[in-house]
């Protein structure tokens, strides 16, 4: 962070030509509170180029290089050397960066687990069974390369895994022994675990597989996978009808020791805290907050959206929105280590803390969202700036600076206004922009210069302490900036509305031009202000955070221990947590997207006919089996079930035994997923990561003599670069699978060969390597294959219909939102959140985020009707994300207006009318929209336009503005709400745009062919 007054560092700025007579504003300094005239910038300038490394260009600088361009043959050996220091140093720096010192913490957490397999001590404390190996997979599974936090989650889905796979095999050994005894009819018995327990018990891990989502849930997935199928089809307990606990112990033993090994280098190597990289964030973001902040200011007050469109802003824009995802990551992952410390009051505050810089992010939105209004209005033929203001005369020039100056009183400026010209003139919109930027340009770069040198400043010091940077004069400097503002925005407004040249008879369109920069200017100035105010809550959250680290009045409690007491303590925990921590899943938007929803057939015959009533009911009542997760859930049991049958059967179970059939149906259920194109992708993934693992086993089992060192070594370096695959490149499955593959087939040949296992399979005791790597290979390459018929044949759920099924479901919903006609719930006097409450905005941000999945799943689908066009879904899902982040911006402007003034009151009714016709033509086209992509048809060229509409409103605003406001309203804040109305209503209607020339590529437009009669 850089605190500097400029905000600019020491990096070089172009000249601007400035006027003498700029109108001047004040400026609150932050640290002092005091009240200047000084000159601030808010960072580098629109079009500042980055400077030439090689310094200043001259008109003497050659083109291509000058003569050391090409470099002459005597210097090879020198630029060789020079190529080897830059490979051996960046070498050094990636081992010393946290990527690679995580992937050394994997592998020496592999290296040991792989004792438990050539340590004899520690592989006899296992016993004689086979699966010693398993140790070293629980450690490549639950990698140490994660927070302490994320340890402590890994340690507990472990055990849950654990109890879940122990209670499955308890109770078919109970069912069998049962039915054995005391019915004296084994067959009954094996066809229920085989129904009940086998198919039931992994349908439902498939089930919560895909309904969770989470990382750590679908490893302990897989691990509940291993330990049920072990037990169930391998063991032989369960076959024979027999009790017995030797491979549940066996197993509770290998997860105890894999979690240890890995939970211990976890902590002790290089140990890596969530609560400190929660901090790294949070200081991260608060930078890039403040870049972002000043980078949409300046390019809204000079008019121009090159410098958003430049390579600088957009790295700030994506450092910003990785480092929000990545502080909702460490939240979550903090919070196991705070239950642990006990201080849960902390995480309280850091709760809330994360809860506001996501209320900061929005209003930054609502800035952008402005800026991006006033750009379109501008480029606009005809619309905007004069080629003086453009050339920097007037907008640029008297925006560059503020003058330092001392103290006085504000008089006039002697700049020239377009308003106060020529009464004769025709202003355009932009000039009309132009005088909104004249007067509000200064106050609003006063006040953006407050916040950023606040930010630049906040939240923590640089690391290890990270102590808190938060000055007691930082609030009250920032509430005297804020009623600075506010003052000064109701002085220039006021003088902007005053005018003759505002009041003028013009036409429609281009009064709605006039009131459409007054919304732009009006939202942006309401945003910032918005976001200053926020500021201030989030100064006094961190207070109490301060207070509570440094002085922790209530001590540590461990609330979470006192079960009796969970009502008081746990609840509130959970309900101050802003984000990732209570996971609310759409579900009726999932099952809305199923053709056989209720929602999609109900009429009211079904309803209300006594012949339909009793059908209708049962059919209501079975809805949940018709919902895609249930479908799939019992898809994937029951083909678990049919894979598992040859393990019960006398004739066919050495067969299953000797070819692994274990893991085929391990592999069977890390292949089955929601989608085809996802079994497709991981299907490929399995079988690739196990062709490598297998080729590596033998590899190193050849090289290594059956030596236990050799095979060590060799594990290590196999270790190191898988865990390279999944740490750094983010490839977790195919790393895991090809370690797992490398496990089953050299670790399990050397437990063999020094006579540690109890059966006989894989031809005695003498190893043959190429052998046991086959049977795993046709294994594993059986249980995929069959993975993929169960998700293409068995109640299919194609990835590209389903997208367009659930675009289609989304889009009506949001049709329905309009239809509820949003600023006349709040007219009517209802609720807040008559309109939409916040548990039905996130449901409908979770069902996009999903269907994000959706689409990168149906690129891996083929069709014989061509590949699938995933630029322009990409594209049609990031126009439906901003109009939900356009409707929350709306949203949330109707929330914070508790209680309606007189003004705004007066507004609204006098625009009952327009608004109710804008609000029925967006629903209409949402329902167009919905149709045509719902049943592949193209759009007609004859679709109605919400621009009219939205002129017509903005016509109407205007006129009120000019007839009727002396009499009614109190102040020019009592447009803020109808401004974000307009506002938002101008992106959708861009948004619709972009989304029907979508549509139009991939369904075409409409020709005979299309309106054949057969």
């Amino acid at each position: 962070m850089n605190p500097s007054a400029n905000g600019g560092g020491n990096k070089a700025r172009v000249p601007r030509p400035v006027r003498s007579n700029i109108r001047q504003a004040s400026v609150i300094i932050p640290k002092t509170g005091q009240r200047l005239r000084r000159t601030v910038t808010l960072g580098i300038s629109p079009g500042l180029t980055t400077p030439n490394a090689n310094g200043p260009a001259s008109e003497n600088s050659p083109l291509l290089g000058g003569p050391n361009a090409r470099p002459k043959p005597s210097d090879a050996p020198r630029r060789l050397l020079r190529a080897a220091q830059r490979i051996c140093h960046n070498g050094f720096d990636f081992a010393r960066s946290r990527t690679g010192k995580g992937i050394l913490k994997c592998s020496i957490a592999y290296l040991l687990g792989s004792l438990a397999t050539f340590v004899p001590a520690i592989a006899a404390m296992l016993g004689q069974q086979d699966g010693k190996h398993i140790v070293a997979t629980i450690t490549v599974y639950f990698h140490p390369a994660r927070s302490q936090g994320s340890m402590f989650e890994a340690v507990v889905v472990a055990m849950v895994a654990f109890a879940y796979s122990a209670f499955i095999g308890f109770a078919s050994m109970g069912t069998t022994i049962f039915f054995n005894e005391i019915v004296n009819f084994v067959v009954i018995g094996h066809v229920i675990v085989l129904i009940v327990f086998c198919g039931g018990g992994l349908g439902l891990v498939g089930w919560i597989k895909q309904r969770m989502e989470h990382a750590l849930v679908n490893i302990s997935c897989s691990l509940a996978s291993l330990a049920i199928i072990t037990l169930l089809t391998k063991e032989g307990a369960v076959q024979a009808a027999r009790f017995s606990d030797d491979k549940v112990v066996q197993v509770l033993k290998m997860i105890v020791m894999g979690v240890i090994a890995s939970t211990a280098v976890s902590f002790l190597i290089f140990p890596v805290s969530a609560r400190t990289d929660l901090r790294e964030n949070l200081i991260s973001f608060t930078d890039s907050l403040s870049e972002v902040l000043a980078s949409t200011t300046g390019c809204f007050l000079v008019g121009d959206e090159e410098e958003m469109k430049s390579p600088r802003y957009r790295t700030a824009m994506d450092k910003y929105k990785s480092r929000l995802a990545d502080i909702e990551k460490n939240l979550v992952e903090a919070r196991y280590e705070h239950y642990f410390a006990g201080t849960e009051g902390e995480f309280r505050l850091e709760a809330k803390l994360v809860d506001c810089m996501q209320r900061l992010a929005q209003n930054i939105g609502g800035l952008r969202s402005a800026a991006t209004t006033q750009f379109l209005i501008l480029a606009q033929p005809g619309l905007g700036l004069s080629t003086e203001r453009r050339s920097g005369k007037v907008a640029v020039a008297s925006l560059e600076v503020i003058d330092e100056r001392p103290e006085i009183y504000e008089g006039e400026s002697n700049s020239k206004s377009p308003l106060k010209g020529s009464t004769n003139s025709v202003l355009t919109p932009g000039e009309v922009f132009a005088e909104f930027v004249e007067q509000l340009g200064p106050s609003i770069k006063s006040l953006a210069f407050t916040l950023r040198e606040i930010l630049d400043d906040l939240p923590f010091g640089p690391s290890p302490d990270y102590q808190f940077m938060i000055d007691t004069q930082y609030r009250s400097s920032l509430e005297a900036a804020v009623e600075l503002y506010s003052e000064s925005r109701k002085v220039a407004l006021s003088k902007i509305y005053n005018t003759n040249q505002l009041n003028k008879e013009r036409s429609v369109d281009v009064e709605a031009d006039f009131e459409e920069v007054a919304a732009s200017c009006g939202v942006f100035s309401y945003a910032l202000q918005d976001f200053a105010t926020e500021m201030i809550t989030y100064l006094d959250i961190l207070d109490d955070l301060k207070l509570e680290i440094e002085e922790r009045p209530n001590g540590r409690t461990w609330s979470w221990l006192k079960v009796w007491r969970r009502n008081q303590d746990i609840r509130p925990l959970e309900d101050t947590s802003s984000i990732n921590t209570i996971d609310q899943e759409a579900n009726h938007l999932g099952a809305a997207s199923d053709p056989g929803h209720p929602a999609s057939h109900t009429t009211a015959s079904e309803t209300h006919g006594p012949q339909m009533t009793h059908r209708y009911r049962l059919w209501k009542a079975l809805a949940v089996l018709r919902r895609d997760d249930t479908k799939f859930a019992i898809k994937v049991g029951a083909g678990a079930a049919l894979y598992a049958l040859p393990s019960f059967l006398s004739a066919t179970r050495p067969f299953y035994q000797r070819f692994r059939g274990e893991w085929g149906l391990l592999s069977y259920m890390l292949v089955c997923s929601m989608t085809i194109g996802a079994s497709n992708t991981t299907g490929y993934a399995r079988f690739l990561g196990t062709c490598i693992g297998a080729g590596c086993a033998i590899v190193a089992w050849e090289l290594s003599g059956e030596n236990p060192f050799a095979l060590a070594a060799f594990g290590w370096f196999m270790s190191v670069w898988t865990a390279y695959i999944i740490v750094a490149q983010g490839k977790g499955p195919m790393g895991r699978f090809i370690m797992l593959t490398y496990n089953l087939s050299a670790l399990y040949a050397y437990s063999r060969s020094v006579k540690d296992l109890d059966d006989d399979d894989d031809d005695g005791i003498s190893p043959i390597i190429t052998e046991i790597t086959f049977h795993r290979t046709a294994a594993v390459l059986s249980g995929c294959v069959w993975g993929l018929i169960i998700t293409r044949f068995i109640w299919p759920i194609k990835a590209r219909q389903k997208l367009k099924d659930g675009l289609s479901v989304l889009w009506l919903r949001m049709g329905l939102l309009w239809k509820r006609r949003p600023m006349e719930s709040r007219l009517q006097g209802k609720t807040s959140n008559a309109y939409m409450d916040l548990e039905e905005e996130l449901q409908l941000h979770k069902f996009l985020a999903q269907l994000e999945k959706v689409r990168k799943s149906a690129a891996s689908e083929v069709s014989l009707r061509g590949p699938f066009l995933d630029a322009s879904y990409n594209r049609l899902l990031g126009s439906t994300g901003g109009m939900l982040d356009a409707l929350h911006a709306m949203n949330a402007m109707i929330l914070k207006e508790t209680r309606l003034s007189p003004g705004v009151v007066a507004i609204l009714k006098s625009t009952t009318s327009e608004r109710a016709q804008l609000s029925l033509r967006i629903t209409h086209l949402f329902q167009v929209m919905a149709s045509s992509i719902k049943l592949e048809y193209p759009l007609n060229d004859a679709l109605p336009s919400i621009d009219h509409t939205r002129d017509r409103l903005l016509a109407k605003v205007f006129s009120f503005r000019k007839e009727e406001k002396s009499a009614v309203i109190g102040s020019d804040e009592d447009f803020a709400l109808l401004y974000s109305y307009a506002l938002v209503t101008g992106q959708i209607s861009k948004a619709m745009k972009d989304i029907a020339r979508e549509l139009e590529i991939l369904f075409g437009v409409l020709d005979e062919d299309l309106l054949k009669l057969h």
